[in-house]
């Protein structure tokens, strides 16, 4: 089977586990400070914050944002729930704007329609989908407009560009995910990422139990610290990043190629804003039924997301209509490109594709036949 997904882990990530157990210090400690110094190198921000997952680092920024009881937070319904959890953790409630039907991440006009008619809304929460830029000049535009915070969900788009900036400085602050089939590993962790000092220093006080130093607490927090040895695992697993983000970008071109012409749609990314392609999604009106043939002959799939999450029954009590979301959800399919597929993998994922459109004109074929 070709995995939808194949973590890599090599010497360097074992070495650096062994430095850290050698060391005795497990917990937070020097490799945390730099691994967040090296993340916000490559970011191009003034800070980063490492947290213990990509929930903990959302959740930690609307904190220092002051997000609250009574704010609501605009954001897209196709992402995954934890997007719109963040903001529940933080006592906001997320109102849902639509995608844009070409990239699936939140359109702009929807977002400014969202802020025309409500005055609770405090921020905007934009979401790089499978790896894949939001619109974040428009964006910013709205958020300038009616004076909200922007905030980056970057959890699928280490390394990935917008008009020659890399995300995670294109927010306020942004927030980003090391969940082992991401980009880059640290096993678990998150990070978040901001030029604004006031606002990292708020993110690291919440995420070490509102501690300013010793046992001095002067507000409520969490213990969102990331560990050692998750950060020695980041370090290692960040040199390598851009030569992941090259290859997948070579298998989704390799892709894109081999799927023309199929009955699939395949990705749509805007010319101003490269992709790290953290998923390879087509979309098929045949969806469920190219799964089946694809995992017949030996290929994995994902379906991110099948249920929108203003459709999920942990949010019955949001009543909205978003149909560009929700046709998606039934239609996307997302493809293996991670960095370990060979260029015989990719010719088995094509010629899978191809064999499902021919099994689909035979059988067409037939019916008319015995219709005629």
């Amino acid at each position: 089977m070709i995995p939808i997904a194949a973590p890599e882990v090599g010497d360097a990530e074992r070495e650096g586990v062994r430095e850290v157990l050698d060391s005795g210090q497990l917990a937070d400690g020097p490799v945390v400070r730099e691994f967040e110094d090296e993340f916000a190198d490559f970011c191009g921000t003034d800070h980063a914050v490492a947290t213990t997952n990509g929930t903990t680092a959302l959740h930690a920024a609307f904190e220092a944002l002051g997000v609250g009881p009574g704010d609501t937070v605009v954001t897209t319904p196709f992402s995954f729930v934890a997007s719109a959890n963040a903001i529940r953790h933080a006592g906001a409630e997320p109102v849902f704007a639509d995608v844009d039907p070409d990239t699936l991440t939140l359109d702009p006009d929807a977002v400014a329609d969202v802020a025309a008619r409500r005055d609770d809304v405090v921020a905007v929460l934009a979401v790089h989908l499978y790896g894949a830029p939001a619109a974040m000049r428009d964006l910013r535009d709205v958020a300038d407009d009616h004076g909200l915070a922007l905030v980056e969900d970057a959890a699928q788009a280490h390394g990935a560009e917008y008009r020659g900036d890399r995300v995670g400085s294109l927010g306020d602050v942004a927030c980003f995910s090391f969940y082992p089939t991401k980009n880059m590993t640290s096993g678990e962790g998150g990070m978040v990422t901001t030029d604004h000092d006031a606002l990292a220093q708020r993110v690291r006080r919440f995420c070490d139990h509102g501690r300013t130093q010793g046992y001095a607490h002067v507000q409520l927090g969490h213990n969102f610290r990331m560990t050692s040895l998750c950060a020695a695992i980041g370090r290692a697993q960040l040199e390598k990043l851009p030569a992941y983000n090259d290859a997948r970008r070579e298998h989704a071109a390799a892709l894109d190629a081999g799927l023309a012409g199929t009955s699939v749609e395949t990705p749509s990314v805007p010319a101003d804003a490269r992709s790290v392609f953290h998923q390879y999604t087509v979309r098929s009106d045949h969806r469920d039924a190219l799964a089946d043939h694809l995992a017949e002959r030996g290929v994995d799939t994902g379906v991110y997301y099948p249920t929108p999450i203003h459709r999920q029954p942990a949010y019955a009590d949001v009543h909205a209509e978003l149909p560009v979301a929700e046709r998606a959800a039934d239609r996307v399919l997302s493809l293996p490109v991670h960095p370990d597929l060979s260029a015989r993998d990719l010719d088995r994922v094509v010629a899978a594709v191809e064999s499902f459109d021919a099994a689909r004109d035979t059988a067409t074929a037939r019916r008319g036949v015995m219709d005629s």
